[in-house]
């Protein structure tokens, strides 16, 4: 027992500067992190939004599927719906996301460039960004599927670890091919750490250094057509995360909205089941060298 917490303690020392390595307790601010190459991770999540006099009520589940092509390239592919109450439930599209991470090594800033395919309808709530004035939350759903957007979005992801914290700033910029709406801009920022920095001896799923705790802050900044915070959507979140198991984290998440554009609450679950080795499997499947 003696050796096993002196291993669990060097390694924890050791590794102190990747406090990170579990799943990011963000919902929309992204970190340099980059998912294990070879490795699967499926996450399903929800975003549940309370309206305010004038708004509708909605559930949106949508289910991601993150891959580590690289150790620097990370692909991700999304679905996902919408649910209201007294209305309809919609498909409302699905996106295709990479993340590339130009520097190999850490540094004090780590920089990740991000570029998306969208093909969504108006009635999309899932709210993984917030850009332009943010979504229409008062039409019926019948009024906005019709509505269909094939969009690219790009990002600049900042990041730094700084001792157990992570700070993270994204800038998005997208642009709405099936609309004349301009370059529509938005941001996010986040900061969050372990509840605990050394592991316990004993295995143990309720200890605090499997919690990663923080705050983030998100909203839309306009367009190219008229840049600014008026009439746009904000919202700061605290987030919480809880690593399961080795391979399975649930999140959770109130955001409160700061204007009169947002739901007054946003509610947000995810849960995400990492498969470790998939791309070796499928390399020996057939034949080749992972």
């Amino acid at each position: 027992m003696f050796k096993a917490c002196f291993l669990l303690l060097a390694s924890a020392f050791l590794l102190s500067g990747t406090a990170f390595g579990q799943e990011s307790p963000f919902f929309v601010t992204y970190t340099h992190h980059m998912e294990e190459p070879g490795n699967l991770e499926i996450e399903t999540s929800t975003t549940s939004g309370i309206p305010r006099s004038g708004q509708r009520s909605y559930t949106a589940p949508y289910m991601e599927m993150e891959y580590g092509v690289t150790a620097q390239w990370t692909s991700e592919f999304y679905l996902e719906g919408q649910s209201s109450p007294g209305d309809s439930s919609v498909f409302t599209g699905w996106r295709f996301e990479n993340r590339y991470k130009p520097l190999s090594r850490e540094h004090w800033i780590n920089p990740v460039l991000y570029l998306e395919y969208e093909s969504v309808n108006e009635a999309s709530r899932i709210q993984k960004e917030v850009e332009g004035g943010g979504p229409d939350l008062t039409s019926r759903n019948a009024l906005l599927t019709p509505e269909h957007a094939h969009e690219v979005e790009t990002k600049l992801i900042l990041s730094s670890d700084y001792h157990d914290w992570n700070i993270s700033e994204n800038f998005i910029a997208t642009k709405n091919f099936s609309e004349s709406e301009g370059v529509e801009f938005g941001y996010s920022f986040g900061v969050a750490r372990p509840l605990a920095r050394l592991a316990s001896c004993a295995e143990c799923r309720f200890c605090r250094e499997n919690f990663i705790a923080g705050i983030e802050m998100y909203g839309g900044l306009g367009s190219t057509l008229g840049f600014g915070v008026h009439d746009t959507a904000h919202y700061v979140a605290p987030v919480i995360s809880w690593a399961v198991s080795d391979n399975s984290t649930l999140r959770f998440s109130p955001s409160w909205g700061l204007t009169h554009e947002s739901n007054p609450v946003l509610i947000r679950f995810g849960y995400s089941y990492e498969f470790q080795g998939v791309g070796t499997r499928i390399s020996k499947l057939f034949g080749r060298k992972p």
